[in-house]
């Protein structure tokens, strides 16, 4: 059983779903000309929604309204959509860093998430069959009493059928209600999962420093990328010679308090269940 069948898909908006839509290709870059990997964008809440390519490339049909561009490490960029187009170049200007914040005292190691109780006989994950979601995540949801510097986000996928399939780690601060969920990171964290039937373990030791105030947070597993050619490949071969387990991603299923969202910048639902991140780092005293 599988992430897309067990959750709810987002529904879109009556109004959006009416709107005639048109076709938005282009190239999202930095101040220098350079190319920006794996840009959220699409109508925030909207369920319309992609991911750029690795090379910064997008395409996406959208109704005549504003297109957004979200990256960590950017400033969000916006695009008004009037009609079709062709070659638009997006430039989005960097992020001002926070100066870095050091608290003194005694720690000690802690885990601040663990996947909670497996769902017995259950697997998850993602299904590039039809194609994917671009950003579709799922996640888990921890809640700090004292300071937290995380030091290693650990999750595991018991097999992957998905060729050229990129992850990535995102982490929000949950705020307000209705529930606003802010992303902390400065620097984006990927992860590369092989095509391999066996079990594979993921140990990230993130790059910057990520100190968490007392709060709560969604720490989530989003796809990013696959090998789009192998999807059309898999998709021109005949039924008969496909196996069943062909461009699948599998993880565990663990009973925990977790968000979904279908694709990029959709809303995002809650569920029970989640795929076993783990996040382990130092508890300030």
């Amino acid at each position: 059983m599988r992430i897309k069948l067990l959750l709810a898909l987002a529904v879109f908006p009556a109004m959006l779903s009416a709107q005639e839509r048109v076709t938005v290709r282009g190239r999202v870059v930095n101040g220098q000309g350079e190319s920006i990997e794996y840009v959220q964008l699409g109508m925030p809440g909207s369920g319309i929604g992609t991911i750029s390519t690795a090379d910064g490339r997008f395409e996406i049909e959208v109704p005549s309204d504003t297109l957004e561009f979200h990256h960590v490490s950017y400033q969000t960029g916006y695009y008004p959509v009037s009609g079709p187009a062709d070659d638009v170049v997006i430039v989005l200007k960097d992020s001002e860093l926070p100066p870095a914040v050091f608290i003194g005292g005694n720690t000690k190691e802690k885990y601040l998430l663990r996947p909670g109780t497996r769902f017995p006989g259950a697997a998850g994950g993602f299904d590039a069959r039809d194609g994917i979601n671009k950003g579709t995540e799922v996640g888990s949801v921890a809640k700090l009493r004292k300071p937290f510097l995380i030091k290693d986000i650990l999750f595991t996928i018991t097999g992957n059928r998905i060729p050229g399939c990129v992850v990535s780690i995102n982490i929000y601060r949950i705020e307000g209600e209705p529930r606003e969920f802010i992303n902390i990171l400065h620097r984006p964290i990927y992860a590369d999962v092989a095509v391999s039937d066996g079990i594979q373990d993921f140990d990230i030791q993130p790059e910057e420093s990520l100190l968490l105030e007392p709060g709560s947070y969604y720490i989530s597993f989003s796809l990013v990328d696959c090998d789009m050619d192998a999807v059309r490949r898999y998709q021109e071969t005949p039924e008969s010679e496909r196996t069943p387990t062909d461009m699948q991603l599998y993880t565990n299923i663990y009973f925990k308090s977790s968000y979904y969202r279908e694709s990029s910048l959709a809303e995002l639902k809650y569920v029970p269940i989640n795929i076993g991140i783990s996040v382990k780092g130092l508890e300030y005293q």
